[in-house]
């Protein structure tokens, strides 16, 4: 199953850059992103209330207050660079390179998780990475 929300995150993200595009014409990047941000956090709620997840908030510890704020935090700047590099680049060359957070990914989970990785996830990150050059150059 998780493949299938996967997939779905890939599909949703790409409406995400074209809309994005399409929508920070001629205006801050920096608003656009708080006007995207609101929008997600009412829909994170609603989805919250409607699942009747609410009442876990009281389960919540340190570490994984420390950890989501420190993630929120990650998003923020990762969506107003995106943002503003969607503003004054082409989107097919920006959201490659913006892709290239798989590669990090693996490696910051290597590091920091202690995954595995081998010669098949080494192979398919310097695919990724190669094809990411070759996208925008």
């Amino acid at each position: 199953m998780w493949v299938i929300y996967a997939l779905l995150s890939a599909i949703f993200a790409s409406f995400t850059t074209i809309f994005v595009k399409m929508g920070i014409k001629n205006i801050n990047s920096n608003l656009a992103t708080a006007i995207r941000t609101v929008v997600v956090l009412i829909m994170a709620w609603f989805i919250v209330f409607l699942t009747g997840r609410q009442k876990e908030i009281m389960t919540l510890t340190k570490s994984n207050w420390m950890f989501l704020i420190l993630s929120g935090l990650a998003t923020g700047f990762s969506w107003m660079f995106y943002y503003k590099a969607l503003q004054i680049g082409e989107a097919s060359r920006v959201a490659p390179i913006d892709k290239m957070s798989v590669v990090f990914t693996m490696i910051l989970a290597f590091v920091i998780l202690q995954e595995s990785l081998d010669v098949k996830k080494l192979i398919g990150g310097a695919f990724i990475a190669l094809g990411t050059l070759f996208m925008i150059f």
